[in-house]
């Protein structure tokens, strides 16, 4: 018992916010059972929202969002890259402590342990729906991957969510079907699914083969199956009927999730709703089409504000908004050509997807992660502007404590318990944050200094034109004078570079961080 006593208070000391491990009558609000929409946008940079400091796009209601609660500074996506940024969110978990949580195929087999505590299954211990409706990209099915044309199982529903509707990976990865719970959507008997990553299957044509029968070329990759029109990474064939219309897909999920919040308005919810609109292919709705004089990434960025105001405006006519925390976040930082040619960089103008930030999508610098966090919840949020150093991460043990939910210390094992800052009534962050970039590099920020460990690669990703902070000696920055990163001091303040080198070793040596 007193080994136990002893392990409780070390974690709190170390969390500085006190341990989720708490009873349900201990937490201060968790009588009052706020639903929760957690609304995950795909590529979203920090300088891409007018009240991030965008002057060439208007995204009125993201910006009301923030007018209304509290838009953080400093909080940070886990990873540079999609698939690790979402395992982490779920699990409270770093992803690069486990070997294959790398950005996953499109008919990868579920990576998410369905013996472990996940964020969706605080919720459903709290005694709430639970619901997933947009974009995976954490694999589905057992050890070999999906059976497309069956039950396809494990899944969302093993890990704690109630209810899913997916784009199983990415809109540029086969197949382009959505599946609902278990099944493809809209498969027809005698049309069956097949997918490869290796070799071709089936007679439909792609890309490289037939490109006049694109309307979005590549620029590089993506030239395989093609679907609507577009080529993707991947070859499929079958399962016409259950293909989706790029077009569309932003106006599905957005009903989807409209759906889930409206059947479950008399009890407690919890949604996470994944975007896809900024990821290409940029295909906007014809509604958003041409609107932003930026191009198609310009256009998907109105288009991500059009689903937000959906989503409000339904909590609001359901008289649900105030008693709903929603929260917008992204995967990662932006990138502008990211394999189609879609006019983003030439139509970019002076707009400045990272803000004044260094890097973007893939980089070990701060826009990689560094990415908008915004959250309301009228009369429980502090309004105004946080710098509180803040990682997704730590949503799983926040919102344990927020409910009461009790977690093993084995649990989500990087997830520290700052819902006093996510409720905007501290500003006093996480003790420091470990960023991961796509090349694998590791960083780690505390306080004002930023390190990035030595790693050997190239140090522009040509392709997409971004830096990636890869370098054969040690990196520190002074992120408060110097939030661009233009000037390396790791020979001015050698023993900085020391200490932060060894608190970085000891996370990754360690089997958690808190």
């Amino acid at each position: 018992m007193n080994q136990l006593i002893n392990l409780l208070a070390l974690t709190a000391l170390l969390s500085g916010c006190g341990t989720a491990n708490k009873n349900k009558e201990d937490s201060p609000v968790s009588a009052e059972r706020p639903n929760v929409v957690l609304i995950y946008a795909d590529d979203l940079g920090y300088g891409d929202l007018g009240c991030y400091g965008a002057g060439h796009l208007t995204t009125h209601h993201i910006d009301a969002l923030a007018a209304e609660g509290m838009r953080f500074t400093r909080a940070h996506a886990s990873s540079a890259t999609c698939t690790p940024s979402r395992y982490s969110l779920l699990t409270g978990e770093y992803a690069w402590r486990r070997p294959g949580r790398g950005i996953a195929p499109g008919d990868a087999a579920l990576l998410i342990d369905t013996g472990i505590t996940t964020l969706p299954s605080v919720f459903q211990e709290a005694g709430y729906a639970t619901g997933v409706v947009g974009k995976w990209h954490l694999g589905l099915g057992p050890e070999g991957g999906p059976d497309w044309n069956g039950e396809i199982r494990p899944g969302p529903l093993e890990i704690g969510f109630n209810y899913s509707f997916l784009i199983p990976a990415t809109g540029d990865r086969v197949p382009c079907v959505f599946v609902e719970n278990h099944r493809v959507v809209g498969l027809e008997e005698g049309d069956p699914i097949q997918v490869n990553y290796k070799k071709k299957v089936g007679d439909w044509p792609t890309g490289k083969e037939h490109p006049e029968l694109l309307k979005v070329h590549p620029s590089h990759g993506h030239n395989q199956t093609i679907v609507n029109g577009i080529s993707r990474i991947g070859y499929m064939t079958g399962g016409k009927a259950a293909l989706w219309t790029d077009e569309n897909i932003a106006d599905t999920l957005v009903k989807r999730a409209k759906e889930f919040i409206s059947r479950n308005q008399d009890k407690p919810f919890f949604l996470f709703f994944s975007t896809h609109d900024i990821h290409v292919p940029r295909v906007p709705h014809e509604r958003f089409a041409g609107k932003s004089g930026l191009g198609p990434r310009g256009d998907v960025i109105l288009q991500l504000d059009w689903a937000v105001g959906e989503l409000m405006q339904q909590l609001d006519r359901l008289g649900l908004a105030e008693n709903t925390i929603v929260i917008l976040t992204s995967d990662n930082g932006p990138v502008v050509d990211d394999g189609y040619q879609d006019q983003a960089v030439e139509l970019l103008s002076t707009h400045q997807p990272s803000g004044w930030l260094r890097g973007g999508k893939y980089s070990a610098f701060e826009a990689g992660t560094r990415v908008p966090f915004i959250v309301r919840w009228p009369g429980k949020v502090n309004r105004g502007v946080s710098d509180a150093l803040f990682s997704q991460v730590d949503l799983l043990e926040s919102f344990a404590g927020l409910t009461g939910v009790k977690t093993d210390s084995l649990d989500a094992p990087d997830s520290f318990n700052m819902l006093d800052a996510l409720l905007g009534k501290t500003k006093d962050g996480r003790p420091h944050v470990v960023e991961q970039a796509a090349n694998g590099a590791l960083s780690l920020v505390k306080g004002d200094w930023k390190y990035i460990e030595p790693h050997k690669g190239v140090k522009v990703m040509q392709k997409v034109n971004i830096e990636t902070g890869a370098a054969t000696e040690p990196q520190l920055y002074n992120l408060e004078e110097d939030p661009g990163e233009k000037e390396n001091l790791a020979a001015n303040h050698p023993e900085k570079v020391k200490e932060l080198a060894s608190l970085l070793q000891s996370v990754r040596a360690g089997e958690n961080s808190r």
